[in-house]
């Protein structure tokens, strides 16, 4: 038996690489070239997944089989097929098919790029522009496209796994039909690598032994990205042990120096870091605590800074819990605390803990809710001067001017509490906070519709007979 080959290898040193027996079989694909270029699709029937754009009857499918591509962005994560769809485009379209690359060509040589294709229009000869990465273009550069996009001098095909909407100008955006690219499902990735095994572009003439377990390892850790399986595939049989027969062995063995760690789709500054934080909040706050700790473990996993979890955290325990559960705030400044002093991976327990905590928790958007009404009032309505009666007096003149009079100093009085108004005149008899009357808030509720009614005259009933806040619910 061969020893174990180590380290990555070219794959045109491939022991078995010759072509098959037989003088009818065709000819091993150039192994110097990468996997995922040579297994590159040229038609639709080769391309894998995006059955929602690219199925029988749908419409993108329609639009490149009868050669009326309009101008489009391609938006999905990474290597889901936007460059692929684009070259299947070339090769059935009628038109001139230009690559663009904003990293080796300026402004200078889009406008002279542009000035042929309206020429080629003026001929009857269509171009068709693609833009890879077009979020990576500057605004300048976007806007130089514009008017030759709205005049139909180019059809423009941009691709993007950030969300367009971020990163391509509104004008541009607004003349390009938007087409979303989906993950590939681990089926797909299956296939396609099960493709690449037997066919001559890829390891057609290669012998080599793959179980679909292992081929199912590969399109797991790959998570949707077919060009990353490929990679991965193309780097296991190069690592490969070699039997006394020639036959190339690809199993855990080998895979096991080569996947680390599953890739996750999570991009700490892009679209999708938003995503799984929102994610994360709104199964906390649907009271789903399983689904909370998926989102929490899909963040600590992509290495996420767990004092950002924290943080949003401790905007959650007031936003949406509030005081349903005076706890959690505590909880959570203490979770907060815990990660700061030992960081991960130990934090990760002290963040599931605050995650469950808060989803289990009762929930109350009432302090919320008056904040954003008051602000509304601050910000819509004029200043309005401080009621005289709870101004402060500390000098003569203050005092003649009324500051202060009026005033009712609420431990004076029996009920602790004066019937005197602390709202701007304007704003008198406003009400802001209406708690929830869940968990805690309940006893807040019911103190202060007594308070209210004792206050507005409703009632003679002292206020301070109803439960305090703080004590325990009643059995």
């Amino acid at each position: 038996m061969k020893p174990r080959a180590r380290g990555l290898r070219q794959m045109s040193l491939l022991d078995g690489a010759a072509a098959p027996a037989g003088g009818g079989a065709e000819p091993v694909a150039d192994l110097s070239q990468p996997l995922a270029s040579r297994m590159r699709p040229e038609s639709l029937g080769e391309v894998v997944g995006q059955r929602q754009l690219l199925g029988e009857g749908k419409a993108l499918r329609r639009m490149i089989e009868e050669d009326r591509v309009p101008s489009m962005i391609l938006w999905g994560p990474p290597g889901v097929g936007k460059t692929t769809l684009a070259n299947v485009i070339a090769k059935s379209t009628k038109a001139e098919f230009v690559p663009y690359s904003a990293v080796t060509s300026g402004i200078k040589e889009l406008k002279d790029l542009m000035a042929r294709a309206e020429q080629a229009r003026r001929l009857g000869i269509r171009t068709v522009l693609f833009v890879d990465e077009i979020h990576r273009f500057n605004k300048a550069q976007q806007d130089a496209f514009l008017p030759y996009v709205e005049q139909g001098s180019v059809t423009l095909i941009g691709a993007t796994t950030e969300n367009p909407s971020f990163e391509v100008n509104s004008a541009l955006l607004s003349r390009c039909k938007v087409f979303v690219l989906e993950a590939l499902s681990e089926d797909d990735v299956a296939s396609l690598l099960r493709r690449a095994l037997e066919s001559p572009k890829g390891f057609g003439g290669v012998p080599i032994r793959v179980d679909d377990a292992t081929l199912r390892r590969i399109a797991v850790n790959a998570n949707g990205d077919a060009r990353l399986s490929l990679n991965t595939l193309e780097a296991a049989v190069a690592n490969a042990r070699v039997d006394e027969e020639g036959v190339r062995i690809v199993d855990e063995a080998v895979l096991a120096d080569l996947v680390d760690r599953k890739a996750l789709l999570y991009d700490k500054g892009g679209e999708e870091h938003y995503n799984v934080i929102s994610a994360l909040h709104k199964s906390m706050r649907n009271s789903d605590p399983d689904a909370a700790l998926y989102w929490l473990a899909r963040m600590l996993e992509a290495d996420e800074d767990p004092l950002y979890v924290a943080r949003r955290c401790i905007r959650f325990a007031s936003e949406d819990v509030g005081l349903a559960d005076p706890n959690a705030l505590l909880l959570a400044n203490a979770v907060w605390d815990a990660c700061h002093n030992i960081g991960m991976p130990e934090c990760n327990c002290a963040l599931s803990q605050i995650v469950v905590y808060l989803s289990l928790a009762p929930k109350s958007n009432a302090l919320d809710v008056a904040y954003h009404r008051v602000a509304a009032d601050a910000q819509e309505r004029m200043a309005e001067p401080v009621p005289l009666q709870i101004r402060n007096a500390p000098t003569r003149l203050m005092k003649e001017l009324d500051y202060g009079k009026g005033y009712t100093y609420a431990h004076d009085t029996d009920e602790k509490i004066a019937r005197m108004s602390c709202l701007p005149e304007s704003l008198a008899g406003r009400r802001y906070y209406e708690p929830a009357g869940i968990g805690a808030e309940a006893r807040m509720k019911a103190r202060l519709e007594a308070v209210r009614d004792w206050r507005e005259g409703r009632t003679e009933t002292p206020p301070f007979s109803t439960p305090a806040f703080g004590a325990p619910p009643r059995p």
